[in-house]
């Protein structure tokens, strides 16, 4: 098989045509095809993809993350919180870590200071991408003795009382 005049004609195209003896011009017509993973039907990642995950990778591209966990804290206060204290106390703030409420009445922000890491531990676990640390519950504004175009230092006009 090695000396191609040994072999008749006929069977030497045989062998050619089996595979079994490579010829010149076969060598010549085979080129490795590249692989183009990418455009390879039924290869990972080729499956389509719903809406929200297209929504979720373009937010987590976008680095918006963090600025809608915060919306979502805000929206979904009330289950977090509970309905009945959500009555009583609105997120106002969101600053290096620190969520401020602000609450009707100080006996609600003295009882909410209480429930403080229940709060805070829920808050971590729903929203992560929050960055929220801490929480510091607020009264209600109420106008100040110590503040105003006519402010005295000092105790104020509560000194006298005894």
């Amino acid at each position: 098989m090695s000396d191609s005049s040994e072999i008749p004609e006929t069977t030497a195209t045989y062998l050619r045509l089996r595979g079994l003896e490579p010829s010149a011009a076969k060598k010549r017509r085979r080129r490795r095809r590249e692989v183009d993973e990418d455009n390879l039907p039924f290869a990972p990642g080729r499956d389509p993809k719903g809406l929200g995950d297209l929504i979720t990778d373009l937010t987590r591209q976008s680095g918006w993350g963090p600025q809608l966990a915060r919306e979502d804290l805000v929206l979904q206060w009330a289950e977090v919180a509970g309905e009945e204290t959500a009555r009583h106390a609105d997120p106002v703030a969101l600053s290096d870590g620190t969520l401020t409420v602000q609450c009707d009445s100080t006996a609600w922000a003295k009882n909410l200071h209480l429930m403080r890491t229940t709060i805070v531990t829920e808050l971590i676990r729903r929203f992560p991408e929050a960055g929220v640390e801490t929480i510091r519950f607020v009264g209600p504004d109420v106008p100040s003795w110590k503040w105003g175009p006519r402010a005295v230092p000092g105790r104020g006009p509560r000194d006298t009382y005894g």
